[in-house]
Formats: C-alpha cells, sequence, structure tokens
C-alpha cells in the first residue's frame, strides 16, 4: 500500500485516518493495542502523529489488512522479529514503487 502524506513534522488523526482509507475509531483502536505507536497530544488532547507512527501503522495495517493477521498475531509477530518484518515492509515497498514506475513505461509504449 503507498500511503500520500505530505512531509510534516505531525499528523491529525483525520489525516492518517484518509490516507490509509480507515475511519478515525480504527486509528484509535490501533493506537490502543499497539504499542509502538506512540501519537502526542496537544493542549486540547488532539492526537499528533509522526512519521515514525505513520510508519509503524504502514507495518500494522500490511500485517493485519494485506497479509490477513489477527491483532494477536501482528503483535506477536512485531514483538518477535521487529526488524525482520520492518526489512520485508521496505522491500515489498520498494518492489511496488518498481512495478508502478515499470507499469508507467509500459503504459508509455
Amino acid at each position: 500500500m503507498h500511503i500520500n502524506l505530505p512531509e510534516k513534522r505531525y499528523y491529525k488523526i483525520g489525516e492518517v485516518a484518509k490516507a490509509f482509507d480507515v475511519n478515525t475509531s480504527h486509528i484509535r483502536f490501533w493506537e490502543k493495542e499497539f504499542d509502538i505507536i506512540k501519537p502526542k497530544k496537544n493542549a486540547k488532547g488532539n492526537r499528533l502523529f509522526t512519521k515514525e507512527d505513520v510508519e509503524n501503522f504502514k507495518l500494522i495495517y500490511n500485517l493485519v489488512k494485506e497479509r490477513g493477521f489477527t491483532l494477536e498475531g501482528a503483535k506477536q509477530k512485531l514483538k518477535k522479529n521487529p526488524e525482520t518484518v520492518v526489512n520485508n515492509h521496505e522491500i515489498i515497498s520498494r518492489l511496488e514503487s518498481v512495478k508502478a514506475e515499470l507499469q508507467k513505461i509500459k503504459d508509455q509504449l
């Protein structure tokens, strides 16, 4: 999944939810379930997610939505082999980028 978010220091919950095509309650639920998501909160209590939080959401999304892990299974995978999960996700993301670029070239032919 390719997420399009502008480069910013913090993202509001609505921006993150829209990027992942889920509702904000889904984002709040994942935040409670996965301790790798640690948003800051402003004076009003609004969540402000960092780029690292968004990257962690990508990992969770990949495990749960794309690879079919249960929430418990995803938690265990992230605890047991976090580097492997991150590395695999980075490789898949790069391959998806290459595929998209090749598709553009094919479409131009």
